[in-house]
């Protein structure tokens, strides 16, 4: 009967060390060590197993080894311990090696084990090698404070339960990798589901609602069936029909940024990015909305005026290096063309228009001659605001909208006011000739029925759009955003809004309340949307333009409360900035090679054994590493209902060949849903 802690130490023996740096030990197997399962450890075990765990007793507890190889060493000579017979021939025989990783010290405190990562205090040559009892086991794997959230269970540790902290979870961002079929989807639904069903579990005193936001970007539709059960989900979709319990996606076009725009049209940052930001400046002061007379009329187009002539100051244009001057004369003699006195102004203001006419052309006489110098200086420059500011007025502009309006503020606006503001400051500015390609995009954007809907509207208001796809005040909020019907060439960029408004909206919010909302933000098929792209080129597509979005979320997310998760089954293409900001990994399957040697990169852990596994894991296994989990575990995740699994099965090719599931084929209504037939007729009858 062992009765002291030395003979229990004994009983648990092993091994002994027999080489130790700081990032690996070898370790000697005992012959008597067991073979296949160990019965000593109070319940019958594997061992020795790879990525098992043992320990070796040090002053303040135990090292927490993770083995990552095991051989056979044939021996020379024998090895065996105890009396030896030297009268027989004893013939060598093979022992028992293994490598493990160190991970962490396992220290006893008020009679319990607690496990903490990192080593104080590294054994020695030497040292016996034990196997961790069960209690002990539980510990290493059940270690970390606020485990809250039930993700899975441990295979390699008698299925102990395997919890996380929501907060490191979602707090700094979590990458799910994985091959197709290994279980991705239905470890982020999970996700989402364990983490609200375990916060109604604990709701605190007073309060009545879970108080969450959780938003699915979702680019194939897998999700509207994962939480279909749920009657709190807002579910958007592109073309939604009667009975779905769809909502209809809109992100209007006043949404968008000068950036998006750019992406969108592929603008020149040279020739079309200052014409975009004027227009944008001008359309969003409101006055395309309302009856203009002729005066109001001329000072709209003067405060534009104003605005370009400050644009030209602040740059220095009309004393700078050619040809700059020569383009700002150019600019300045077409606005003075524009400005003429007309019978439906006041004389006040005719003679206001004369004075701006006569100014102008004295201006330009001594630089009509040869080899003039025609650098304009800054009094001069400032004589010309001055006119224009004195026809401003008295046609009747307000003060502040001849100020510089945000071009980027989401002030409502329509898609034909935003054409027709292009046009006129591409006449101010004369870049009429670069707009060519610009234009038309933009009309072909506007006229596409398949994203009319989405884009085309200003009934919904900001505060509207933001509770509506980001959440109500104290209530359990669950977004999912159905992209797949998107047409491929406006996805990226619809993709890039929603994201963007969602951390700006986070922003404004810490900034009024001086603390964060926490919110989580989901990427399904991330490497659409977040790929690595070439930061060297002019042209900025929008792909580029989303994936700079998810990476300033990536960035600086965490500080607004907004965490990122991601899930993708090429992380080699993704970009390496917002995979480097991910602090939390879970990885299921893993087979092509380039993706494989990415993760081995990326993971500041030494924990290369378990690591092994990935191309060999079977679906619904991954491995949880990172913030988020004291020490690299394999988990197999809870398994979902069937009804709240994504739409993601393989498709079953046999049971259709043989009848055994029918698939009936109505092409006709395909084609007539296609080709937006079925919106064409209801037109028509409105119409009647």
């Amino acid at each position: 009967m062992i009765t002291t802690p030395m003979d229990q130490l004994a009983s648990l023996r092993i091994g002994l060390v027999e080489y130790i740096s700081p990032d690996k030990i070898e370790v000697q197997l005992d012959i008597e060590s067991p073979d296949s399962v160990a019965l000593n450890t109070g319940t019958p075990r594997s061992f020795p197993r790879v990525n098992g765990y043992v320990l070796i007793p040090i002053d303040l507890g135990f090292v927490v080894g993770q083995v990552s190889w095991i051989t056979i060493q044939r021996s020379p000579y024998p090895k065996r311990k105890g009396f030896q017979d030297f009268g027989l021939i004893d013939l060598p025989f093979p022992l028992r090696r293994m490598e493990l990783q160190p991970v962490g010290t396992l220290c006893t405190k008020e009679d319990r084990f607690k496990f903490k990562r990192g080593l104080d205090t590294f054994p020695s040559v030497g040292d016996i090698v034990i196997l961790p009892t069960d209690e002990q086991l539980r510990s290493i794997i059940e270690s970390g404070e606020n485990r809250r959230v039930h993700i899975g269970n441990s295979p390699l540790v008698g299925n102990a339960k395997v919890m996380i902290d929501p907060d490191r979870l979602f707090g700094r961002h979590l990458a799910v990798l994985g091959n197709t079929g290994s279980g991705k989807s239905c470890s982020v639904a999970g996700l989402i589901r364990w983490s609200l069903e375990s916060a109604k579990r604990n709701i605190a005193c007073g309060s009545t609602n879970v108080n969450s936001r959780f938003i699915v970007l979702d680019p194939n539709g897998e999700y509207s069936k994962a939480f279909a059960d749920k009657s709190d989900a807002r579910i958007y979709s592109v073309n939604i029909e009667a009975g779905d319990g769809k909502r209809q996606l809109q992100v209007p076009l006043w949404l968008w940024n000068t950036d998006e725009w750019c992406g969108f049209t592929k603008a020149s940052p040279k020739t079309h990015r200052t014409t975009i930001v004027h227009a944008l400046k001008s359309v969003r002061s409101g006055i395309h909305f309302k009856e203009l007379t002729k005066e109001r009329e001329l000072a709209s187009h003067v405060g534009t005026l104003i605005n370009a002539l400050k644009e030209y100051v602040r740059r220095g244009t009309p004393w700078g290096i050619f040809p700059g001057p020569k383009n700002f004369r150019e600019s300045l003699n077409k606005w003075n063309n524009g400005l003429r006195p007309s019978d439906s102004y006041s004389q006040e203001l005719n003679d206001s228009i004369s004075n701006l006419n006569t100014y102008v052309n004295d201006l330009e006489l001594p630089r009509n001659k040869p080899y003039a110098n025609i650098d304009y200086t800054r009094q001069e420059v400032n004589s010309l605001l001055d006119f224009l500011n004195n026809i401003f007025h008295i046609a009747g502009g307000k003060e502040e909208e001849s100020l510089p309006t945000d071009e980027d503020c989401p002030i409502p606006y329509v898609g034909d006011n935003f054409i027709r503001s292009i046009e006129a400051n591409a006449e101010i500015l004369n870049t009429t000739d670069y707009i060519v390609s610009l234009l038309p995009r933009i009309k072909t954007l506007l006229t596409d029925v398949r994203v009319k809907k989405v884009i085309d509207s200003t009934e919904i208001d900001l505060s509207e759009w933001l509770e509506s796809y980001i959440g109500k005040n104290n209530c359990e909020s669950l977004t999912i955003i159905d992209l797949s019907l998107l047409p491929s060439e406006v996805t990226n960029i619809i993709t890039s809004v929603i994201a963007r408004m969602i951390f700006e909206s986070q922003q404004r919010y810490l900034k009024q309340n001086k603390k964060c909302l926490p919110t989580v933000l989901i990427m399904e098929e991330a490497h659409y949307f977040i790929k690595r792209y070439n930061d060297d080129t002019d042209n900025i597509g929008s792909a580029a333009q989303c994936c700079k979005v998810f990476e300033k979320i990536a960035r600086e997310g965490r500080k607004f409360g907004l965490g990122l998760v991601l899930s993708s089954q090429r992380p080699s293409e993704l970009s390496p900035t917002v995979l480097s900001q991910c602090n939390t990994f879970l990885l299921h399957r893993i087979s092509n090679d380039r993706d494989q040697e990415l993760i081995h990169r990326l993971l500041p852990d030494n924990m290369r054994g378990i690591l092994r596994e990935m191309p060999t894991l079977p679906s619904q296994h991954a491995v949880l590493l990172g913030w988020a989990s004291e020490l690299p575990i394999l988990v197999k995740m809870r398994t979902l209902p069937k009804k709240q699994c994504p739409q993601s099965d393989d498709p079953d090719f046999w049971n259709v060949w043989v009848g055994a599931e029918k698939r009936e084929i109505d092409w006709s209504g395909i084609s007539s849903d296609w080709q937006n037939n079925n919106n064409t007729e209801n037109e028509t009858e409105k119409n009647k």
